[in-house]
C-alpha cells in the first residue's frame, strides 16, 4: 500500500494532518477539537480508534487543543520531546502516554522512519519533522521564524512537503486589531514565515524530488489562500519548477488525499539549478489543487 496524507485542517487555530501507510496510521499534530478531528477523519473512512500514535512539533493550542477529547476516548500514544511532554500536561491538565524523543534524534513508528529537528519559534522546544516511508517522504516545516540551515538540509529530501506560508508582511503591518507587540514577535526570528520568506525557503529546498508543497498554517486576517498560493507559485515557475504542485491548505475544510506512489530516492535530492532544470517524468498522482 503506498503511503497516504491528509491535511485536515491547518490555520492559526488549529493545525492537524493524517499519515497513513501499510502499517501505520499518525496524526501529525492535534489542534483541531477533538470532536472536528474525529468528523474530518470520518470523512475519509478513519477514526481515533485506529491510531498508532500522534506526533507533537511544539505545546501550542493550535497544534494540540484536540488531545484531551481523543484522549478521553482514546488510549494512543503521543510522540513529542520530554519539554513539549511536560507542557502539554500543565496546559491541559492531563497525563499523556508519551513516547518521549530527542530532539535531533530519530525514531520509528512502526514502517515510518521520523527524523526530528530544533526549529526556532517561541516555544519550549518546538520541533520539524522528516517521515520517511517506503513510498515516499514528507516534510513538515511550520511555526518557525526563519529556516536555518539544519532545518532545510533536513527537508531537502521530502517528496512532499509542509510548509508554513503564514502572513503577508504588509497585511500584518497594517492590521488594525494586533498590538505592536504581536506584530513584532510574529515577525521575529523566533515567529512565522511570511510568503516571501517561504518562498525563499521553497526555492532553496527545491529538488526533482519535489512533487507537492502545502501552504500551511495561513493567517486569517493577515494572508489568504490566493495570495499566498501566487507568491509561491510565481516562483517556483521563476526556478522552473513546475513539476511541483502547489496547494494552499484551509482552517475550515480538508484538502484531498495525496498519495505518494513513487519510491523514495536512495540519497538526499541535489537542489534545483535554475538554470540548468528539466522536470522529471512522475508516475505518482497529483492532488487536484
Amino acid at each position: 500500500m503506498s503511503a497516504r496524507l491528509t491535511i485536515l485542517g491547518s490555520g492559526s487555530s488549529g493545525n492537524c494532518a493524517y499519515l497513513e501507510t501499510g502499517e501505520t496510521r499518525l496524526l501529525l499534530d492535534a489542534g483541531l477539537s477533538g470532536r472536528q478531528i474525529r468528523q474530518r477523519l470520518a470523512t475519509i473512512g478513519r477514526s481515533p480508534e485506529s491510531l498508532h500514535g500522534i506526533i507533537i512539533t511544539h505545546e501550542h493550542s493550535d497544534h494540540i487543543t484536540g488531545l484531551t477529547g481523543i484522549l478521553a476516548k482514546v488510549d494512543v500514544p503521543i510522540y513529542c520531546n520530554r519539554l513539549t511532554k511536560e507542557a502539554i500536561e500543565s496546559t491541559l491538565q492531563i497525563k499523556l502516554n508519551c513516547r518521549i524523543f530527542d530532539t535531533g534524534g530519530s525514531f520509528d513508528i512502526g514502517d515510518v522512519a521520523v527524523d526530528t529537528f530544533s526549529i526556532p519559534h517561541d516555544a519550549y522546544d518546538p520541533v520539524g519533522f522528516l517521515l520517511r516511508t517506503r513510498s515516499g517522504n514528507i516534510g513538515l516545516l511550520t511555526d518557525l521564524g526563519h529556516a536555518t540551515k539544519l532545518a532545510v538540509e533536513r527537508v531537502r529530501a521530502a517528496n512532499v512537503l509542509i510548509l508554513e506560508t503564514n502572513h503577508d508582511v504588509k497585511m500584518l503591518q497594517d492590521d488594525p486589531h494586533r498590538p505592536w507587540s504581536l506584530k513584532q514577535r510574529i515577525l521575529s526570528r523566533h515567529g512565522h514565515l511570511s510568503n516571501e520568506a517561504a518562498a525563499d525557503v521553497a526555492q532553496e529546498i527545491c529538488s526533482s524530488e519535489l512533487r507537492q508543497l502545502y501552504l500551511a498554517h495561513l493567517s486569517r486576517d493577515c494572508n489568504t489562500p490566493e495570495l499566498a498560493h501566487r507568491v509561491i507559485t510565481e516562483r517556483m515557475q521563476k526556478i522552473g519548477a513546475t513539476h511541483v504542485n502547489v496547494m494552499s491548505t484551509s482552517q475550515d475544510t480538508i484538502c484531498p488525499t495525496f498519495e505518494l506512489s513513487m519510491p523514495p530516492s536512495t540519497t538526499p535530492a541535489a537542489p534545483v539549478a535554475p538554470s540548468l532544470f528539466e522536470p522529471t517524468p512522475y508516475a505518482g498522482g497529483y492532488a487536484s489543487a
